[in-house]
């Protein structure tokens, strides 16, 4: 990086590249850093996301070459709070690139369960992955789950992910990668861990945990704020992270816990890692939230130190450490630290120091809230390293937390060419400093706004460009967007020369790469250089011309000395400058002495008095930048001021200060380095002033102090009341009082620093990060508050109070203070309805969720089932006269139960998670938490019932048959199983995959809820505590382990065991073909409806894998999925519910009915009508299973799967119909609807041409059919209930009128048709000539309505009319929730390409926001002959004929928006296009596109 190039305007922002993840809505966020790779002559850009997503940039254009998603993200709402991270966790480590083998290793955070559905923080998961980046593809052997490993030197402690958080750097040492892992804002039981790996194999060859054994505390965690783990040799890896007591501990005895320290270790042969040596910071003070920055040993050494490191923390002390002997715990004097220097600093430290090597070295610190401060290195009298801090920047760095580490540049080594460079989330974002100080101020050479830069981050660089990476998800380069228009050598260098003395000229020539004319010649600050002999200005210069000019370096002041020299032009020409600037620099000597004194004030700050016995240290440098000796003629030292009185002559000591190696003489251009130590024994202000007489001149060095008592915390917390405030009480709670359920209370916790006038300033370290957050500062007699509240969430009626509790860790420099886990404390209160008794308590009180039907209900008293069904009613009802039960439930909405026998089986709360059709707050059971259960809130009349009486509760064992086994005593044990398993022995899990394949975990798990799960199958097992596992094989692999290999408590109950990792506790089936449920239903049993156990055969029959749609028997047909009715049910002739329902039971149930349908896994209804409001839906949407078969589906909430009698008229009228009734139709082509076989209608409805656009008719019609009358079915005040209506009839068309898919059967139905085209998204579904079926969301390639010549019979119905000839019978779906939108798949001859990125296309283009659709789009594209037809943000059109190479194709989920005049399409999203091309060759024979579904049954 040039400084005269960074220091010029034209160096800025070059460009911003938006990176197009998206989550759940939520976009992009970049923790990791970049990284700039260039394999072969060309330079890429390397980025990893929270989204988990990865790129490929072009370095120089910004263009995205390749992207993909690795794992979906981790949800950031798993982890309690802990938002340092929005929304989700992905990759938030910068990963590392081993050039040898073109491999990218990085890690990501997200779920065992790569569907989308499971979640919760148990389930959480890191992988490593070993990309090529040439394709970003994985390499072979990736990526490598690391859940369940145990650490090395720890077999207590196995590593989750769920809890653990990789932010440091990875680290590359031969062919082992490593990476530092730590937690989410210090919660749960974390340890830190070194995890490496060899990366050709992805083998594990490490597990270390900071916390070593037999520790079980949390801690060590290695975070650094994102910094690297540094290695400074190829066997040696020096990290941060312990704490010990109050005993010294020698370094090269490390202890088995390690935080709070630099720990030195070292790398095996074969990759495991070996503690060799730390050093500690006893107050616990974070020590770990920087890096170690590793100091350049060619330059930063001295004849007693080797190698040299430093480190900080939030106590806002530096350490200067011997990398060689890092020092131990208390093995200083006076048990302080044995290391090289410690510095305090004024307030806390995050980001890792940078260094400069060149110019003598030097070393930069970003303090919180205040400049940043510089420390040149020298070598002490003794031999000794010494730092002495000699400047400051102008600027502070951000309030809250987020300085970057530090990070120098140079020009190809070159020294005068340093840069110092600052990332900040605050200010200019990016801040670009002159490595060499000046005059005591680190000089701002040029600062740029970066919105969104990310905390603790770092540029990248390559090819004199900077990459920074932004939380709004932007890569930005920055540069030199533009090229100079004069080629001028640079740097010139003039060499030596003397002040006052001869002046060095050189003769500069600089040609032109372009036409210019040259304007002006001369340089920036004009104070050591000049320029003459310029030509005749302005000069005009063709390309290759030469201009010529003088320079002269005349110096004024001795030293290295350098400026720049501007040439001006002007020019025509895009991409060229208008200046270009020539670097010189010259060395000025000076014949006779000058004395120069850095820094010329030192501050001791903060400084405690009588808190080290020893004093502390300040340094400053005495130089002579002359070329003949420098002598000191005097010192002379006063504590008043400049002008004295002055001690006399040979004084060292004055107040608190001592001053030693005061020089007599200092050599040419030389310096030496005096200590001055201030030891106070009083509070107070000092201060001391030292003037210098010599021969070089006469200067002073000003000392000033403030030393005081420890800060002096006060925490209080408001009164309820608002009436004052109570003091903090340690091992005390604050409390919040009683707070509702529902409702909010905030109150104020205020800090105060209540010490003296000379009191140090509190710096806190707190885990919120706004109020009171870390690095905050407070004065003496200075307060701050944060706002705290209690949120009391939605909870159960009728539950007891209870109190909630939550913990804010707070720790500050006073001593007596400590760190505290400050307590909050909340009394929630929930609703109480029913009977009451006279405390206003609720007379039934909630006992929990427990699963009913298992089998066998209960509960067997419906008291009724009611759309304003809520627990208050229920528990009343069920406390009648006449009833006065002990038991009431609720279920499945809006059914209340009632009895006097409690249910068996006590399940988790997140099973019960329907909410009741009466009050939308409160919950009335559920279907479980991964579905398809039956589950029931229960309330018992606690006047009648002891809650510690006879209930199957999540600690108790409980056959599933409904005998409860009683919990073992004395365990934890091996649970032997019940009547249906026993138990088989501790396994090994599968050698690839899982043992077992399907999977349920609970919070609440227990042998006996998983040996319940897993009824229907041969084996159960249990794993990792939570997880049950159920199949009816053992995969490859797994094998017997001892029993002493699974010993992890269950979840649910720890009196016994749950497996373990990698191991099941594995339960088999006692008598198989005692059990129907594993054999298959045989048609023959099926016909005849039966569902008892005599109905299955064990023949060998195979096992279905998966839950299908029962095609029906001899009597019915399956219809379609649909919905309940708007009042009282779909089917309302008869009812039956069975806990062993099955699709023949129900099917046997309706023989007298023309309909029967299923819901809820267990209920029957029948019906020969459908009630107002019953309509078609997707049959997704009915998706449980039979309780009785757990391989057919029996609808789902509110929906039933609906069978309907075969060979049956349809006659369907306004009291009579099937979902197929007529309405007033607003969609694409909308007809009037038929009333009669001969009739009039008028009708108002909007019609859409072949382009889309709407207009609004009035049609008068006249249509004779065949078929069957079809009228509308109004709901009281006239509102529309159908969910399908008919439009008409339309004509055929080539390509096809309806294009989304087609369906050739025998039996073929308008609702059938209807059903497939649903099930497909596709709202419009046409039939043709008897047996065909059509979909679309619009009618195409001019085809329509308003035609005659629909008189073909369905095949499947002879009374209904399917079509005709080159006719389609039109009906459109208008059930708008849920909504149903497709992808359109073609509009005539125009494909679907999917979803691309909104640069592909760039010719015409137009806006519609109130009637944009696929159609008049394409239409619009056509008619300009455009090959390629876009939309995006739901109302633009964009056409082209080829597609930008920088375009990309996304996901077909990222063109999620509807268009705005046709809802039921997609038409792209925001800088997102739903991609169409003209491609004749893709249409088939049958006139659809060929990747649509064309299926002949």
């Amino acid at each position: 990086m040039d400084p005269s190039i960074v220091g010029s305007p034209q160096f800025g922002i070059m460009w911003r590249k938006k990176l197009r993840g998206n989550y759940r809505g939520w976009t992009e966020q970049i923790f990791a850093q970049a990284l700039v790779y260039t394999p072969d002559d060309t330079q890429f850009v390397y980025v990893a996301s929270q989204m988990n997503m990865v790129y490929k940039i072009d370095a120089k254009t910004g263009d995205i070459l390749i992207s993909r998603n690795l794992a979906i993200p981790f949800l950031v709402s798993e982890l309690d709070d802990c938002n340092d991270i929005s929304f989700v966790v992905g990759s938030t480590a910068t990963g590392v690139i081993d050039d040898k083998t073109n491999t990218w290793y990085m890690t990501t955070k997200t779920y065992r369960d790569q569907s989308d559905v499971e979640k919760g923080r148990m389930n959480g998961r890191y992988l490593i992955h070993a990309l090529d980046t040439r394709t970003l593809e994985e390499k072979p052997g990736y990526p490598v789950n690391i859940e369940g490993l145990i650490a090395r030197n720890n077999p207590i402690r196995m590593f989750q992910g769920g809890i653990h958080h990789q932010r440091p750097a990875l680290m590359q040492s031969g062919p082992y990668i490593y990476a530092g892992f730590a937690s989410h804002c210090v919660q749960y039981n974390f340890t830190g861990w070194i995890i490496g790996w060899n990366g050709q194999t992805g083998e594990i060859v490490e597990m270390f945990a900071t916390e070593g054994g037999p520790e079980d505390t949390k801690g060590g965690g290695v975070w650094m704020s994102g910094g690297g783990l540094a290695q400074d040799s190829p066997d040696s890896l020096p990290r941060y992270a312990s704490q010990l007591s109050t005993i010294p501990v020698p370094g090269r005895q490390p202890p088995t816990a390690l935080e709070e320290a630099a720990v030195h270790m070292a790398i095996n042969s074969d990759g495991s890692l070996g503690v060799i040596d730390f050093s500690l910071d006893g107050a616990d003070k974070d020590l770990g939230t920087s890096g170690i920055a590793l100091l350049d040993p060619t330059v930063f050494k001295t004849p007693t130190v080797a190698r040299i490191g430093c480190i900080a923390g939030k106590s806002g002390k530096l350490y200067f450490l011997n990398l060689d002997d890092l020092g131990g715990y208390q093995m200083g004097p006076n048990k302080k630290d044995a290391v090289l220097q410690t510095t305090e600093l004024l307030n806390s430290v995050f980001a890792t120091a940078g260094s400069y090597p060149l110019e003598g070295g030097y070393v930069y610190v970003n303090v919180v809230q205040h400049p940043t401060v510089v420390f040149k290195f020298s070598v002490g009298p003794n031999g000794e390293p010494v730092f002495t801090q000699v400047a400051q920047s102008n600027e502070n760095t951000a309030f809250v937390l987020g300085v970057g580490h530090g990070t120098s540049t140079s020009l190809n080594g070159q020294p005068g060419t340093g840069l110092y460079w600052v990332t900040d989330i605050q200010g200019l974002n990016l801040r670009i400093y002159k490595a060499v100080p000046e005059n005591g101020v680190l000089v701002l050479l040029k600062g740029l706004n970066i919105p969104a830069q990310i905390k603790f981050s770092r540029p990248t660089f390559g090819n004199a460009r900077a990459y920074l990476t932004t939380s709004d998800g932007h890569l930005i380069a920055v540069g030199s967007p533009v090229n100079p228009p004069m080629s001028c050598s640079s740097p010139i260098e003039f060499g030596n020369a003397t002040i006052g003395g001869a002046v060095v000229t050189k003769t500069l020539n600089c040609t032109a790469n372009i036409a210019v004319t040259v304007t002006g010649i001369g340089p920036r600050m004009a104070q050591h250089f000049s320029v003459s002999d310029l030509p005749t200005l302005p000069l005009a210069l063709t390309a290759g011309q030469i201009v010529s000019f003088k320079a002269t370096f005349k110096p004024t002041a001795p030293g290295p000395l350098s400026d720049d020299i501007y040439v001006n032009t002007t020019n025509s020409i895009a991409n060229y400058a208008d200046n270009t600037p020539i670097a010189v620099r010259g060395v000025a000597i000076s014949l006779v002495p000058v004395l120069f004194i850095s820094p010329n004030t030192v501050s001791f700050a903060g400084i405690i008095t009588g808190e080290n016995p020893d004093g502390y240290n300040r340094a400053v440098i005495i130089e002579n930048r002359g070329s003949t000796e420098l002598v000191v003629a005097e010192i002379n030292v006063s504590t008043t001021g400049e002008a004295g009185p002055f001690f006399p002559p040979g004084t060292t000591s004055a107040g608190p200060f001592t001053f030693t190696g005061f020089p007599t003489t200092v050599p040419p251009e030389s310096s030496v380095t005096v200590n001055i130590n201030f030891n106070p024994t009083t509070d107070g202000n000092f201060g001391a002033y030292v003037r210098f007489k010599t021969n070089g001149g006469t200067k002073f060095l000003t000392v000033v102090a403030t030393s005081g008592s420890y800060p002096k915390a006060l925490i209080e917390f408001e009164k309820i009341d608002g009436s004052g405030w109570t003091a903090y009480q340690p091992g005390v709670p604050f409390s919040f009082g009683t707070v509702f359920q529902q409702t909010t209370r905030t109150l104020s916790m205020r800090l105060t620093n209540f010490g003296n006038a000379y009191t140090d300033a509190f710096k806190i370290s707190a885990r919120n990060g706004i109020d009171l957050g870390e690095g905050t500062e407070l004065a003496a007699g200075q307060s701050a508050t944060a706002q705290l509240f209690c949120s009391v969430p939605k909870s159960q009626v009728n539950v007891d109070a209870y109190v909630a509790n939550s913990t804010w860790t707070m720790n500050t420099n006073d001593p007596t203070m400590g760190k505290q886990d400050i307590m909050f404390v909340c009394n929630a209160i929930s609703e109480q309805l029913g009977p009451l008794k006279a405390n206003s308590q609720g007379r039934y009180r909630y006992i929990g969720c427990f699963k009913e039907n298992n089998p066998g209900r209960q509960l067997s008293n419906q008291l009724y089932g009611a759309d304003d069904n809520e627990n208050g009613k229920c528990m009343s009802g069920c406390a009648g006269t006449t009833q006065n039960f002990i038991f009431a439930g609720t279920q499945y909405h809006r059914e209340c139960w009632c009895g006097n026998t409690i249910p068996t089986l006590k399940v988790g709360e997140e099973d019960c998670n329907f909410d009741c059709s009466g009050n939308g707050t409160q919950i009335c059971g559920g279907n479980g938490y991964f579905g398809g259960g039956s589950y029931i809130s229960l309330f018992a009349d606690s006047d009648r019932y002891n809650p510690g009486g006879p209930v199957s509760s999540s600690t108790t064992t409980g056959d599933p048959t409904g005998s409860p086994t009683p919990t073992p005593t004395g365990g934890p044990i091996d649970n032997p199983g019940n009547s249906n398993f026993g138990f088989s022995g501790c396994y090994t899990e599968a050698t690839t995959g899982r043992a077992l394949s399907v999977l349920t975990a609970s919070d609440t798990m227990t042998v006996n809820t998983c040996l319940g799960v897993c009824s229907a199958y041969e084996y159960a097992g249990l794993e990792y505590g939570s997880e049950c596992w159920c199949g009816n094989t053992l995969a490859s692999g797994a094998a017997p382990a001892p029993l002493t290999e699974c010993r992890m408590k269950c979840a649910g109950n720890a009196t016994e065991y749950c497996g373990a990792g990698q191991r099941l506790s594995l339960y088999k089936r006692k008598d198989l073909s005692s059990s129907s449920s594993l054999s298959a239903t045989s048609s023959t049993s099926t016909s005849s409806g039966s569902s008892t156990t005599s109905s299955t055969s064990t023949s060998g029959t195979p096992m279905p894998t998966g839950p299908t749609i029962n095609p029906g028997n001899a009597n019915y047909t399956y219809l379609a999925c649909y919905t309940e009715a708007t009042t009282g049910r779909a089917l309302s002739g008869k009812f039956l519910a069975a806990d062993d329902m099955t699709v023949p039971k129900c099917l046997e149930a309706c023989a007298g009915f023309r309909y029967a349908g299923l819901e809820y896994r267990r209920e029957c209804f029948c019906g020969d009508t459908f009630s107002a409001g019953a309509v078609v839906a997707p049959s997704s949407q009915c998706g449980l299973t039979c309780m009785g078969y757990v391989f057919n589906y029996c609808g789902g909430g509110s929906r039933l799967t609906v069978y309907e009698k075969r060979n049956q008229t349809e006659s369907i009228s306004s009291s009579s119909s099937s979902g197929l009734s007529g309405a007033v139709l607003a969609a694409a082509g909308a007809p009037a609807p038929t009333s009669s076989d001969s009739s009039s209608a008028s009708t108002s409805m909007t019609t859409t041409s072949a382009l889309g656009s709407a207009s609004s008719t009035s049609n008068s019609s006249s249509n004779s059919t065949s078929g069957s009358s079809i009228s509308s079915t109004s709901a009281p005040g006239g509102s529309s209930t159908s969910s399908v209506n008919t439009t008409g009839t339309s004509s055929e068309t080539d390509p096809r009128a309806l294009n989304g898919g087609r369906l050739i059967s025998g039996s073929m139905t308008v609702t059938k048709c209807q059903a497939f085209c649903i099930d497909r998204n596709l709202t419009l579904s046409g039939l043709e000539a008897g047996n065909e079926c059509y979909c679309g969301t619009a009618l195409q390639s001019h085809s329509t309505l308003g035609f005659t010549g629909c008189n073909t019979a369905c095949s499947g119905n002879s009374s209904q009319t399917c079509g005709g000839s080159s006719r389609l019978s039109v009906y459109n779906y208008t059930l708008t929730e849920p909504p149903v939108v497709a992808h359109v798949a073609a509009v005539e001859t125009y494909i679907t390409q999917g979803c691309y990125t909104d640069d592909a296309l760039s010719g015409f283009s137009f806006t519609n926001s109130t009637g944009m659709t696929v159609e008049l789009c394409v239409g619009a594209c056509r008619e300009r002959n455009s090959t390629y037809a876009g939309l995006e943000f739901g109302e633009q059109c964009h056409c082209g004929t080829t597609v930008a190479s920088s375009a990309s194709r996304l996901s077909n989920a990222e063109c999620d928006v509807p268009c705005k005049g046709n809802v039921h399409e997609y038409c792209g999203a925001g800088n997102k296009l739903s991609l169409y091309r003209d491609q004749p060759s893709n249409i088939t024979t049958a006139g659809l596109p060929a990747l649509v579904d064309d299926i002949t049954e």
